[in-house]
C-alpha cells in the first residue's frame, strides 16, 4: 500500500480547503459524467465526494472503478461549485480533486445492494444478509449501532473505574451450575468423560471475589445459555457484571441511576430524571400485569374480581369459585373498533392461555353494549364504572382466569392498544426499579418450588422467620427476596439481588429447594466451603449490554447491535457453525455421536 492516509473521509470540511489529503476507503457510489468520474468514498467515519477530472489531472484506471472497490487516493480539498453542495452530508460543502489513485482491492458483484434506497433493499432475505454479514456491516446504520454499543461500554467502564471498581476476569471454562437454562458443555481431553460448562453468568465467581476481599468487582462478561431464542435473546450475550461488598439495595439503585445518567448524556446527549420510580412486584403485576412495565403507557389494569362475583355470568361464577381473578383493561375508544376486530380478540389472547375475553363498549353511564351486558344489573354497572378511568366512549376488555393468564394477556393488549390510541409517549424515557420479587416460584407440573432468581438470593429481612421456620405452601409463597430489576421503557435491562452470606441461611435455601446435602456438596461444595471463612454482606447486578445498546440505538432487535449474531436456531450462517467435528477430534475427546431420532 503506497497511499498514506492523512484523514478519515467523514472528518473533512471547509477548514481543510486547499490541503493535500490522503484517503482510503470503499467506493460507495460512482458516476461517469462524460469522462469526469465522481466517486462517493466511504469509510467508518462517513462519505466524501472525490473527483477524477482528466482535463485537470489525468488519473489512469479511474473509469474502471466499481462499487465496493477498496481504493486509496491523494488529492486536494476544494469547495464544491454553487448548486452542487449536498446538505445531507457533513462533507457536502467540499470535494477532493484526485491526482493519484491506488486500487487496493477489487470486489465482485454484490449479492445484494448496500443502499437502503435501492428498489430491492426491502426484499433481501434475512438469511442472505446473515450469510454475508460482513457486507451488511458496511452499512452506516449498523456501523452506527456498533459505535453506540462501544460508547455505552466505554462510558460504563469509565464510570465503574471512577467509583472504585476493579475489572476482574473470571473463567470461561467452568463448572456447570443451575441458572434456569441449559449449559453449553465443553468436553475435556485430559479428563476423559468430564465436561466444563460455558458460564451462564459468573454468579458464584463474582461472589467468591467478595469473599476474597475484592470489595468492588466489575466485568464485561460473555455468557452462554442453550435456550430458545427471541428477538431480544441470543445463545451468547454480554453483560456488565457487578458485585459490591457491605452495601444495601439503595446503594445499588443510587450507583446505577448515576451510571445510566452518564450513559444518556454521553451517548444520546440527554439528561435523565432521577431517582427512578420504585415499584414493588405485587403492585407492578396488579397495575400493569407485568414485572417489566412500560411506564410511558398511561393505561392501567383494574381488578374487578369482587364485582365479577356479583354478576350472573355463569362463566365468571365458575372460574372465580376455582380461584381465578377478573381484571379489566379500559381505554377511551378514539376510533371505534370494528365488530370483526372485536370478534378476533379471543385469538389474540389464546396464546397466553386465555379461553375467552369479554368486551364492553360504554357509550354513556349505564349504557353498555356487549353480548354479556345482560349479566350485569344497573347497580353493578355503576359499581364497575366507579372503578374505571373512563365512563363514556370507553372500551373495556375483561378476562377471567388464573392470575398468570389474566396478567399476560391483558398486559399484551395494554401495550397494543396503548400504542394504537396514543397512550404511550414515545418521546420520553421511563425507568423504574421493580423490587420485592417473590423468593420462590411454584411449578404446577412437578408440584415444587424453585428459586425465582437463583439459590444465592437473600430472603427479605422481614420474611426471614417465614423462611427459616415455616414449611407450609402459603408461607413459602409469601417470602420476598432482596431482588430487583431495572426496567427501561418496558424492557428489563438489568437484574440483581443481595446475596446470602450466612452458611445456615444458605443451607436452609437448599433445603427449601429440595436439594439434599449430598447434592449441594456435589454442585456447590467449593462455594459452601468458602462461605465458612468470613463472608461479607454483598450484592450485585448484571446489566444486559445487548439490550441496552438496542434501546440506545432505537432498534427493534438485539441482532442489530451485535456484529455477528446467530439465527433463531442458534446457527451462524456466515461461518456455517455449528458444524460436524472431525472423527479424530471426537476420538481424542472420547466422544461417540448417536443418530438423530427421526420425527414420525
Amino acid at each position: 500500500m503506497k497511499t498514506k492516509r492523512t484523514h478519515q473521509c467523514g472528518e473533512l470540511n471547509k477548514q481543510h480547503l486547499e490541503k493535500e489529503v490522503g484517503l482510503c476507503g470503499w467506493v460507495d457510489r460512482w458516476r461517469d459524467h462524460g469522462g469526469v468520474v465522481f466517486i462517493d468514498l466511504r469509510d467508518r467515519s462517513g462519505i466524501v465526494q472525490v473527483v477524477f477530472d482528466p482535463s485537470t489531472q489525468p488519473v489512469p484506471d479511474a473509469n474502471t472503478l466499481r462499487q465496493e472497490f477498496v481504493i486509496g487516493v491523494k488529492g486536494k480539498v476544494r469547495a464544491r461549485p454553487e448548486g452542487m453542495k449536498n446538505s445531507n452530508l457533513p462533507t457536502g460543502d467540499i470535494e477532493i480533486i484526485v491526482h493519484e489513485l491506488e486500487i487496493l482491492s477489487r470486489a465482485q458483484q454484490l449479492p445484494f445492494s448496500l443502499h437502503d434506497d435501492s428498489p430491492s433493499a426491502g426484499e433481501v432475505d434475512e438469511q442472505l444478509r446473515l450469510t454475508y454479514r460482513y457486507l451488511e456491516l458496511r452499512k452506516p446504520g449498523l456501523q452506527n449501532n456498533l459505535r453506540i454499543r462501544h460508547e455505552f461500554i466505554r462510558a460504563a467502564r469509565e464510570f465503574y473505574f471512577e467509583n472504585g471498581f476493579w475489572e476482574i476476569e473470571t473463567p470461561i471454562l467452568y463448572k456447570t451450575t443451575p441458572e434456569g437454562a441449559r449449559d453449553y458443555l465443553v468436553p475435556s481431553r485430559v479428563h476423559p468423560g468430564m465436561f466444563y460448562a460455558l458460564p451462564q453468568s459468573p454468579q458464584t465467581l463474582k461472589q467468591l471475589c467478595m469473599i476474597s476481599g475484592m470489595d468492588r468487582y466489575v466485568q464485561i462478561a460473555r455468557c452462554f445459555r442453550d435456550e430458545d431464542l427471541r428477538a431480544d435473546r441470543q445463545p451468547e450475550f454480554t453483560q456488565v457484571d457487578v458485585e459490591m461488598s457491605f452495601i444495601t439495595e439503595e446503594d445499588i439503585y443510587d450507583l446505577h441511576e448515576k451510571l445510566m445518567s452518564k450513559v444518556f448524556e454521553r451517548v444520546l446527549g440527554k439528561k435523565l430524571k432521577t431517582p427512578f420510580e420504585r415499584i414493588p412486584y405485587p403492585k407492578a403485576m396488579a397495575m400493569y400485569g407485568s414485572d417489566k412495565p412500560d411506564l410511558r403507557n398511561s393505561l392501567k389494569l383494574v381488578d374487578l374480581t369482587e364485582q365479577g362475583k356479583k354478576s350472573s355470568f355463569q362463566v365468571y361464577q365458575t372460574a372465580l369459585g376455582q380461584g381465578s381473578i377478573l381484571k379489566a383493561l379500559c381505554f377511551e375508544e378514539k376510533e371505534a373498533l370494528s365488530r370483526s376486530e372485536l370478534d378476533a380478540l379471543p385469538k389474540k389472547v389464546s396464546p397466553y392461555g386465555a379461553k375467552g375475553i369479554t368486551w364492553i363498549r360504554i357509550k354513556s353511564p349505564g349504557d353498555w353494549q356487549s353480548p354479556q351486558a345482560k349479566f350485569f344489573d344497573e347497580n353493578l354497572k355503576k359499581e364497575i364504572e366507579s372503578q374505571l378511568p373512563f365512563t363514556q366512549g370507553a372500551m373495556v376488555f375483561l378476562i377471567c382466569a388464573k392470575s398468570t393468564v389474566v396478567n399476560n394477556a391483558l398486559s399484551a393488549l395494554r401495550l397494543e392498544y396503548g400504542d394504537r390510541f396514543g397512550y404511550t409517549n414515545k418521546e420520553e424515557d421511563r425507568f423504574a426499579w421493580v423490587t420485592d420479587f417473590p423468593l420462590f416460584e411454584y411449578n404446577e407440573d412437578d408440584k415444587r418450588f424453585y428459586a425465582a432468581h437463583h439459590p444465592f438470593t437473600r430472603p427479605h429481612p422481614e420474611d426471614l422467620d417465614l423462611f427459616m421456620n415455616k414449611e407450609d405452601h402459603d408461607s413459602t409463597a409469601r417470602i420476598r427476596a432482596c431482588a430487583y430489576d431495572l426496567v427501561w421503557n418496558g424492557f428489563e435491562i438489568g437484574g440483581g439481588s443481595l446475596r446470602i452470606y450466612d452458611s445456615a441461611v444458605q443451607a436452609r435455601m437448599f433445603q427449601k429447594l429440595g436439594i439434599n446435602e449430598e447434592e449441594a456438596q456435589r454442585k456447590f461444595g467449593f462455594f459452601l466451603r468458602a462461605l465458612q471463612y468470613g463472608t461479607p454482606p454483598h450484592g450485585g447486578i448484571a446489566l444486559g449490554v445487548d439490550r441496552i445498546a438496542m434501546l440506545l440505538a432505537g432498534c427493534d432487535a438485539i441482532r442489530d447491535v451485535i456484529a455477528f449474531p446467530k439465527t433463531q436456531k442458534a446457527s451462524c450462517l456466515m461461518s456455517e457453525a455449528p458444524s460436524p467435528a472431525d472423527p479424530k477430534q471426537l476420538e481424542e475427546l472420547f466422544i461417540r455421536t448417536v443418530p438423530v431420532p427421526q420425527k414420525s
